[in-house]
Order: C-alpha cells, then sequence, then structure tokens
C-alpha cells in the first residue's frame, strides 16, 4: 500500500462504499494546541488526536515524546473508532510530522492499512465542518514490533556500522543552536538529512524517484537491512521514515531522539560538519 494519499484520492475514496476513518493529528512544536484548531474545521468525519497525550507519554528520562504506553494507545484508538482491517487516513496541518507520527505507531502495532494525507490540510479543496462525530468505538488491538524501533545503544550501533539519519535542520545538527534540548549537537557518526528536503514548497512529497536519489547520496542502498532516523524527540524522523518508505527503504525509528540522547553525560556528542559519507 501506498502510505501516501492525495487529496483528490481521499476525495474519491471518501464518496466510495467502503467506510474509512479519518484522524486530525494537527500539532505543532511550540505552537499552539491543535485541538482548537480542529474546532474552527475539519475534515468531515475527522476526529482529533493529542499528539502530546494520545500519541507520546509524558517527557521524562525517555525524552520530550516518549512512545505511548502500548495499551493507552490502543485504547485511545479504540475510542476513535478504529477497528481492524479498517483503513485509516491521517492528517495535520500541513507540515506532515504529527502525522506521520501517527502513521508510524499505528504501523508500528500492527495496523498496515493507514496513509498520511500528502501536504495535510493545507492540500485539502473539500468542504471542512465544526461538527464532531461520535464514532463508534473499534476493537483494534495493538500489536507492537511491525516496523522497526531503535534504543540508545541501538542508534549508536546504526551510526557506526550502518547508515543513521539525523532528521532536524542541520544548524541543529552541527550544535550551532539548539532552540529546544539542553545540549547542542548530534549522535557521532549520523549524517545530517533534515526532514524539510524530503518535501517540496507545497509541502507535499517529493517524487519516489527525488527521494530515493537523495537517500542514495546519502548512503542508502537497496540491500541495506534499514536505516537509522532520529530527530529531537522522535516526531520529525517518522516523516523521515515515511519518506524512506515511498522511496524503496526500510527506516528504523530512534524514538527516543536527540532529547534522550543528550540526557545522559556519558553519550558522545559531537558538533560541526557532518562527516564524509
Amino acid at each position: 500500500m501506498n502510505p501516501i494519499i492525495s487529496a483528490a484520492e481521499l476525495t474519491a475514496e471518501l464518496a466510495g462504499a467502503r467506510p474509512l476513518l479519518l484522524l486530525d493529528i494537527r500539532w505543532e512544536l511550540g505552537g499552539p494546541h491543535g485541538r482548537a484548531a480542529y474546532e474552527r474545521g475539519h475534515l468531515p468525519g475527522a476526529v482529533f488526536v493529542d499528539l502530546d497525550a494520545e500519541l507520546a507519554s509524558p517527557p521524562g528520562a525517555g525524552g520530550r515524546h516518549p512512545l505511548p504506553d502500548v495499551e493507552a494507545f490502543g485504547a485511545a484508538m479504540r475510542r476513535a473508532g478504529l477497528s481492524a482491517g479498517k483503513p485509516v487516513v491521517v492528517y495535520d496541518g500541513g507540515i506532515g510530522w504529527a502525522a506521520a507520527r501517527a502513521w508510524w505507531l499505528l504501523r508500528w502495532t500492527g495496523h498496515e492499512e493507514v496513509r498520511v494525507l500528502d501536504g495535510g490540510l493545507a492540500a485539502w479543496r473539500g468542504p471542512l465542518t465544526a461538527e464532531e462525530p461520535s464514532p463508534r468505538p473499534g476493537d483494534f488491538t495493538p500489536i507492537p514490533g511491525a516496523m522497526p524501533l531503535l534504543d540508545a545503544d541501538g542508534a549508536a550501533e546504526q551510526a557506526r556500522s550502518g547508515l543513521l539519519l539525523d532528521a532536524r535542520a542541520g544548524e541543529r545538527y552541527r550544535g550551532e543552536v539548539e532552540p529546544v534540548d539542553p545540549v547542542a549537537g548530534h549522535i557521532p557518526g549520523a549524517l545530517s538529512a533534515p526532514t524539510a528536503e524530503n518535501t517540496g514548497p507545497d509541502g507535499r512529497f517529493l517524487s519516489a524517484g527525488a527521494l530515493a536519489e537523495r537517500f542514495r547520496a546519502l548512503g542508502a542502498s537497496e540491500d541495506a537491512k534499514e536505516i537509522g532516523v532520529y530527530c529531537g524527540s522522535g516526531v520529525s524522523a517518522a516523516h523521515e521514515v515515511l519518506a524512506l518508505e515511498i522511496a524503496g527503504f526500510r527506516g528504523a525509528l530512534y524514538a527516543g531522539s536527540w532529547s534522550e540522547w543528550c540526557q545522559d553525560p556519558s553519550r558522545e556528542v559531537a558538533t560541526g560538519p557532518e562527516p564524509s559519507a
């Protein structure tokens, strides 16, 4: 299944006989809570999902957005109306990070029929509504492990013996600025691969060919088992994993990401330009 869907394709599928579950995951790092924007207008039938409360555990030793408790995540998805075999389309305000986090969590917990609206709400040309749905609870049972996941030690090993991509902005990777976390820099051996370069000016993903060319230039190969990805807290890195899948590669998410890594003073920190690939 293609992990993304265009607005035109979504319009056509919504007019079909098979029901879809729409999830609105509007969220911005440091921005206002997405619920208010959802209440002003969302896709008809879409259910709001709170990234901080339902797609993550509270901040702590595992980083700013640790993975949610699996049973709590399953309960949240059932409340939203998710059942086994029901196709899901997730969207956010347009940047794609939050929607990709939901996509990754659903895939990781075994729900395969999930796609991200390419370009998010900004790409949608249909009607919006302020009416909130009351979905019938679903029967989704999460079974984690369907997508590769890295911990801090695994990320370090991936940087040494494979390919580990840092999805943050280049200046954060180089340690020139760090607006969120207490330490600036990157995991030694990781390569800079900003998430923003996976999309065009309209916020939509580049073509599969263009993405494959980008990742091959960073050292990806078709015979690689998997490619590690991290960011600040495991949100934008999910977007990079999604881009890798579009390009035909398998990405392994380091969910704790830099916000977990930099809390341990025994872990090395690198700064400056990236190493040669």
